[in-house]
């Protein structure tokens, strides 16, 4: 924990799993049907879509990450910043979403699980052998939490509702900005410590250079 590299992972993790988790797990299927009023079978064909989208994105982010390690946390920004504005384009849309739309938003929450793994491989890139399993807990821990906390306050949101309307749904998912905003800054934040980190490292020992974030 006292490694700024875990926490910048954990960050990492929060802000980009929530929102394809809480879709998936829960909230994505209702949203569709009852929010966007699409039938129950075109509501599974999205979800699928999601998946599988989700397997092509992984190998390339995968690659992307390990081609250019110092731009990390910009890939980070991107999939949080795409997220959110695919997000935006159908909660701000005046009334029913089309259909396009909503295979852009699944596709865009696609890269989402592929993102967190990022976290992961902060973990990996700032810890030592022997610390790499409670780094990957910490940062595991940190995208669950985020994900199931906005499955709680999506839920709360309908209840005091007390609907499932396309407008219920509308301030229902706007939970998300919030968690977006606090992950992107604690992102921001424990990357600076990070390279400065980094800096120092390197001013001492020059012959050590681990990659940045």
């Amino acid at each position: 924990w006292a490694e700024p590299g875990t926490r910048l992972g954990m960050w990492t993790h929060a802000a980009t799993q929530c929102s394809a988790a809480a879709f998936l797990l829960l909230w994505g299927y209702p949203f569709l049907v009852q929010g966007q009023g699409l039938s129950p079978a075109t509501a599974g064909v999205l979800l699928s879509v999601l998946t599988l989208c989700g397997m092509v994105c992984g190998p390339l982010l995968g690659y992307l990450a390990g081609r250019f390690p110092f731009h990390r946390s910009r890939m980070v920004f991107v999939v949080v910043g795409s997220t959110a504005a695919a997000w935006t384009a159908v909660l701000a849309w005046p009334g029913r979403a089309p259909l396009w739309l909503l295979v852009v938003l699944v596709v865009v929450l696609a890269s989402n699980g592929p993102g967190s793994m990022i976290g992961f491989d902060y973990a990996r890139t700032f810890n030592p052998a022997a610390r790499i399993g409670a780094a990957t807990g910490i940062v595991n821990g940190g995208g669950f939490v985020a994900s199931m906390s906005l499955i709680a306050l999506v839920g709360i949101v309908l209840d005091l509702s007390g609907q499932t309307t396309l407008e219920s749904f509308r301030w229902a998912m706007a939970v998300q900005y919030p968690i977006w905003a606090l992950a992107a800054l604690q992102v921001l934040r424990y990357r600076r410590k990070t390279r400065r980190l980094l800096a120092a490292v390197r001013t001492a020992e020059p012959e050590v250079t681990p990659q940045a974030g």
